[in-house]
C-alpha cells in the first residue's frame, strides 16, 4: 500500500486498536515462554482518564510491549475498582435527581440498581484506556465486586480475624459528616482557610488562678477531659496534678504533663480532647484513658449530643458544630474568661467528594493490625526481595510503616463488600464465609450481620494474586505471582503498594513484585500543581485528539525522569507528533526509493562505510536501550530510540545515500544500500513499538508483507560483531565536519544557497583520503567545493575539526565589519542579561522569597543568555 503524503493519527489508531484487540494480540499463547506480569493500578469503576492515568498506563504498556517483542509471555492485568464511596454518591446523584433517595429502597435494591449503573456507564475509563493504547489483557478484565475477587477478599477478612489480626475496637477515625462514613486519608483534601485562635482562660479549681489554653474549634472545649503542660516547662511544674473548673460544664479536669505541649506555642498549656482530636486522643491514651472513656459530643452528621456525663446545657444539645462554635464562644466571653481572638489561616480537612469539613471522631470499626503485617514488608525492602526505584524513596517508606497505626478497614456505606461479621442480641460477633458459617458458631441465637463494607483499599490490596485466581491454585497463579514490576504513583505508595506487600506476604508467603517503580506528578508546564479551582488541568484525550496517542505517549515516556516530577507542556506533545511526522516522511521516502520490509533480523551484508556505520549505529541503540529499559531509565530509553530514528537515520543517513540511490548510480552499491535502509528502518519501528505503538504498526505494514504484526514482532538482535569502528570513525568525522561547517555559516549569516570555496589546512593523509571519498557529498550537505590552496586573501571563517583546519573564504559573499560588529554587539547584550540573571539567583532574598516557578524561570533564562553569549562568541572566533 501507498504511504499517505500527510500522517493523520485519528485515521489509524482506532482501526490498528480493534484489530489488535479482536485477534488476541495483547496476550498471545505462549505457554513455554518466560512470564511477565504486570498488574494495572485499578481505576475507579466511575472514573474518567485524567493525565496522571495516562503517564501511569504509558509506562507500563512500555513494559508489557518490550516485554512482549522479546518473545515473553506478557501479562498485563487489567479491571476496575468497584470504588465504593465515588459509586455510591453518582447513583445518589442520579436518584436525588429523579426525586428519590436510596433510603427509599431496601439494601439489596439499592445494590442492583449499582450494577445497572455499572453494567450502563462504569465502562468509560475503559474506552479511554484504549484511546491512549493499553494493550492490556482485556479478555479476562476483573472487577473488585465481581465474584471471584469478592470469594477472595471475603476469605481474607474471616483468616485475619481468626488469626486474630483484624479486630473491633473503638478509636478516631476521619469520620465525613457529609457521607456519614469514616474516610481514609487519601480522601482527605486540607485546604487553607481563613480562621481564628480564641483564647480562653480555665478557672484552677481551688480559686487560685486560671491557666490560658488556645483552640481553633471552640466547640470541642465541652468535651474537654484534660490540659497538657510540658513536664519540662518550669511555669507549670506545681500545677501538674490541680484541677480546672471547665467552663460551661462545670467538668472537672486534670493538668498532666505531656510531651505534646510545646512550652513555645502559645501559653505551653493545651486543651485535649482525647474524642475529637487525634493528638489529643494519644495524650489521653498516655494518661491512662481508656477509648470508651474518652468523651464524644457529636453524632453522625456533627450535631451536639449528650457526653456520657451529661454536663452540656441542654441549649446546646441538636446545634450543628459550627452553630454550637458561636454559642461556646458567646458563652465563655459572657463569663469573662474570652482573652483574644487571633485572625489565623487555618489548615483545614475536607472531604475530597463531600465538600464537608472532616470531624475526628470516636467510633466503632473494624481495624487490621497493621503493625504486625508490616514487619516482614520492611524487611522485604531491606533484604532486597523488592528493589525501590527510586531507592530514595525507601527512607519514607521505612519511616512510614515503623510507625504504622491501626489500619481502619470499615466503612459505613451500602455498595462494597459487606463486613462478613454477625452479632447476636447481646453484641457478641460470629466471623465467617457465609451466614450458615456464623450460624454454626451463634448457635440457637438469632444474628443480623454487621451493615458496613470494607474500605476498597481493603480489597485492592488483594490486587496482585487475587485477579490471578486466588483462593484457589491456579494456573495462572503459579505461573504469575510474584508479578515483576509494579508502577504507581509515589502518593499512593502507603495506601496501595505497602498494603500489598503486606497481604502480598502474609497469605502467598512471596512479595508481591519483584521491583516497585514510583514515578511522580504531573504538573502544569511552570511546575505548579494542576487543579480544576486553577483551571490548569490538562486532559489528556483532547491532546489525543490533537496530536495522536502516540505524541501523547512519547511526551510521558521522554519526560519521565526518576525521582522527578513532570512539567507538561503542550508544546512538547506538538514537538514528538512532528517526530512521528518525520518517522512517517522517511517511511515515504524509503517506500518511493524502492525500500521496503527487511527479509531477515539479522543485519544485511554490507561493504560501504555509510552502511557499515547505520548498521553499528542501530546496534548500540538496541544496546542502549534494552539497558535503559531494564533499569526503569524512560527518559534516556525515549531520547535513545528519539536521537538515533530522528538524527543518525533521518537527518544523516538518509541524506548521505540519496546519492547512492540517485538515477545512474552503482547498481550494487544501491542495492546494498536499499537492504541497509530496509533493515535498519525496521529496526527503529519495532524500537519504537513501546513507545508509539500505532504509527509503528501501520508503517510496518505500508513497507511490505511481513509474516507478523508488529506488536509481535521480534525484538532487534544487539550483535556486537556488527560494529565497525573504521567506518563509526570515517562517517563521525564527515557528521562533525558538516554540522561544523554548517554552525558557521549559520553564525555568520552566509546566505543559505552561497557556495563557497573551502581550503583544508594541516590535513594528514586519512583527512584527506576522507575528502576525496566524500567529496560529493560534503559539496551537496555543506555547500562547499574543496580547493587545492587558499582562495583569496581578506577575512574568512575557520572551522577545526580533528588535525585539520578547514578556511572558508568570505569576501563578496558577507560584509565581514559589519558582521563582526553584530556579533560583538549580541555578546555584550547576552553577557548582560546573563550577568544579571546571576546575580539575582545568588541574592538570598529572592530565592528565599520567590515562588519556585519564578526561580525556575530565572535558572532557565539565565541558562538560555550563557548558551547564547557562547555561540556568538564562538562565531566570532570562527572569523579569525
Amino acid at each position: 500500500m501507498t504511504i499517505d503524503k500527510t500522517f493523520d493519527p485519528a485515521a489509524i489508531e482506532a482501526r490498528w486498536y480493534r484489530y489488535w484487540e479482536d485477534n488476541g494480540l495483547f496476550r498471545p499463547e505462549r505457554p513455554d515462554a518466560e512470564p511477565y506480569t504486570i498488574v494495572i493500578p485499578p481505576p475507579n469503576v466511575t472514573g474518567s482518564l485524567h493525565i496522571g492515568h495516562a503517564l501511569d498506563d504509558t509506562l507500563q504498556d512500555v513494559l508489557i510491549r518490550h516485554a512482549r517483542l522479546k518473545g515473553e509471555d506478557a501479562l498485563w492485568v487489567v479491571g476496575t475498582d468497584h470504588a465504593g464511596i465515588a459509586t455510591q454518591m453518582v447513583v445518589e446523584r442520579q436518584m436525588n435527581a429523579a426525586g428519590q433517595k436510596r433510603t427509599d429502597f431496601t439494601r439489596d435494591e439499592f445494590i442492583s440498581k449499582v450494577w445497572e449503573w455499572k453494567e450502563e456507564s462504569g465502562g468509560t475509563i475503559t474506552r479511554q484506556l484504549r484511546r491512549l493504547g493499553a494493550s492490556c489483557d482485556w479478555a479476562n478484565e476483573r472487577f473488585t465486586m465481581d465474584e471471584g475477587f469478592s470469594k477472595a477478599v471475603i476469605k481474607v477478612f474471616v483468616e485475619l480475624y481468626d488469626q486474630k489480626l483484624l479486630y473491633r475496637d473503638k478509636r478516631l477515625v476521619n469520620w465525613d459528616p457529609g457521607l456519614k462514613t469514616a474516610i481514609s486519608d487519601l480522601e482527605v483534601e486540607t485546604r487553607e482557610k481563613q480562621g481564628h485562635f480564641w483564647h480562653f482562660s480555665y478557672p484552677l479549681a481551688d480559686g487560685s488562678g486560671h491557666i490560658s489554653v488556645a483552640t481553633t474549634r471552640p466547640e470541642t472545649m465541652l468535651a474537654d477531659m484534660m490540659v497538657a503542660v510540658n513536664p519540662a516547662d518550669e511555669r507549670y511544674t506545681a500545677l501538674i496534678g490541680k484541677q480546672i473548673r471547665l467552663p460551661i460544664t462545670g467538668r472537672l479536669i486534670p493538668i498532666v504533663a505531656d510531651e505534646h505541649a510545646d512550652p513555645e506555642l502559645g501559653s505551653g498549656a493545651v486543651k485535649i480532647t482525647p474524642g475529637h482530636d487525634f493528638n489529643d486522643f494519644e495524650v489521653g491514651k498516655r494518661a491512662g484513658l481508656k477509648a470508651g472513656e474518652m468523651l464524644n459530643m457529636l453524632d453522625a452528621e456533627a450535631k451536639l449530643i449528650q457526653t456520657a456525663d451529661g454536663l452540656i446545657p441542654d441549649e446546646l444539645l441538636g446545634l450543628d458544630r459550627f452553630e454550637a462554635r458561636k454559642r461556646v464562644v458567646a458563652l465563655i466571653d459572657e463569663a469573662g474568661l474570652l482573652e483574644k481572638i487571633e485572625d489565623r489561616v487555618i489548615q483545614t480537612p475536607y472531604g475530597d467528594r463531600s465538600n464537608v469539613v472532616i470531624e475526628p471522631w470516636l467510633t466503632d470499626q473494624w481495624y487490621v493490625d497493621a503493625e504486625t503485617l508490616a514487619k516482614p514488608a520492611i524487611e522485604a525492602v531491606r533484604s532486597g526481595a523488592i528493589k525501590v526505584v527510586p531507592e530514595s524513596w525507601t527512607k519514607t517508606y521505612y519511616n512510614w510503616l515503623e510507625n504504622i497505626q491501626p489500619w481502619c478497614v470499615s466503612r459505613q456505606l451500602w455498595w462494597g463488600h459487606q463486613i462478613p461479621a454477625w452479632y447476636d442480641e447481646d453484641g457478641q460477633v460470629y466471623v465467617a464465609e457465609d451466614e450458615a458459617g456464623a450460624q454454626a458458631l451463634a448457635g440457637n441465637k438469632t444474628i443480623t450481620r454487621d451493615s458496613d463494607v470494607l474500605d476498597t483499599w481493603f480489597s485492592s490490596a488483594l490486587w496482585p494474586f487475587g485477579t490471578l485466581g486466588w483462593p484457589e491454585d491456579t494456573t495462572a497463579l503459579k505461573r504469575h505471582y510474584p508479578n515483576d514490576v509494579l508502577i504507581s504513583g509515589f502518593d499512593i505508595l502507603f495506601f496501595w503498594d505497602a498494603r500489598m506487600i503486606m497481604q502480598g506476604l502474609h497469605f502467598m508467603k512471596e512479595v508481591p513484585f519483584k521491583t516497585l517503580y514510583l514515578h511522580g506528578l504531573v504538573r502544569a508546564a511552570d511546575g505548579s500543581k494542576m487543579s480544576k479551582s486553577k483551571g490548569n488541568t490538562v486532559d489528556p484525550l483532547g491532546l489525543i485528539d490533537k496530536f495522536g496517542a502516540d505524541a501523547l505517549r512519547f511526551t510521558l515516556t521522554a519526560m519521565e525522569s526518576q525521582g522527578r516530577d513532570i512539567k507538561l507542556d503542550e508544546k512538547r506533545v506538538e514537538g514528538y507528533r512532528n517526530f512521528a511526522t518525520k518517522l512517517w516522511n522517511a517511511a515515504r521516502f524509503a517506500q518511493s526509493n524502492g525500500i521496503g520490509a527487511s527479509a531477515t533480523i539479522e543485519a544485511p551484508e554490507a561493504a560501504l562505510p555509510v552502511n557499515r556505520w547505520i548498521i553499528a549505529e542501530t546496534v548500540k541503540t538496541v544496546q542502549a536501550l534494552d539497558l535503559a529499559i531494564a533499569d526503569l531509565r524512560y527518559d534516556e530509553a525515549a531520547n535513545t530510540i528519539y536521537q538515533f530514528a530522528w538524527g543518525s537515520f533521518c537527518d544523516w543517513y538518509i541524506e548521505l545515500t540519496k546519492p547512492l540511490l540517485a538515477e545512474g548510480a552503482d547498481a550494487a552499491s544501491a542495492a546494498e544500500t536499499r537492504a541497509v535502509a530496509g533493515w535498519a528502518l525496521d529496526q527503529i519501528l519495532v524500537m519504537l513499538h513501546p513507545f508509539m505503538p500505532f504509527i509503528t504498526e501501520e508503517l510496518w505494514h505500508a513497507l511490505g508483507d511481513r509474516p507478523y504484526d508488529i506488536i509481535v514482532a521480534k525484538w532487534p538482535m544487539a550483535d556486537a560483531r556488527s560494529i565497525d569502528p573504521a567506518a563509526a570513525q570515517e562517517i563521525d568525522w564527515l557528521i562533525r565536519l558538516v554540522s561544523e561547517i554548517r554552525a558557521a555559516r549559520t553564525g555568520l549569516n552566509v546566505p543559505p544557497g552561497a557556495r563557497l570555496p573551502a581550503f583544508a589546512r594541516d590535513a594528514n593523509d586519512l583527512t584527506r583520503q576522507r575528502l576525496d571519498a566524500n567529496a560529493a557529498v560534503i559539496a551537496r550537505l555543506a555547500r562547499i567545493e574543496m580547493t587545492a590552496e587558499l582562495a583569496g586573501s581578506g577575512g574568512a571563517a575557520q572551522v577545526v575539526v580533528d588535525e585539520a583546519t578547514f578556511v572558508l573564504p568570505l569576501d563578496g559573499v558577507i560584509d565581514l565589519g559589519a558582521e563582526r560588529a553584530r556579533l560583538s554587539k549580541g555578546i555584550a547584550a547576552a553577557e548582560k542579561e546573563r550577568d544579571g540573571l546571576a546575580n539575582r539567583l545568588n541574592n538570598p532574598a529572592f530565592v528565599e522569597k520567590a515562588k519556585p516557578e519564578a526561580i525556575e524561570k530565572a535558572r532557565a533564562d539565565h541558562a538560555e543568555k550563557a548558551q547564547e553569549a557562547e555561540k556568538l562568541t564562538a562565531a566570532l572566533a570562527r572569523l579569525g
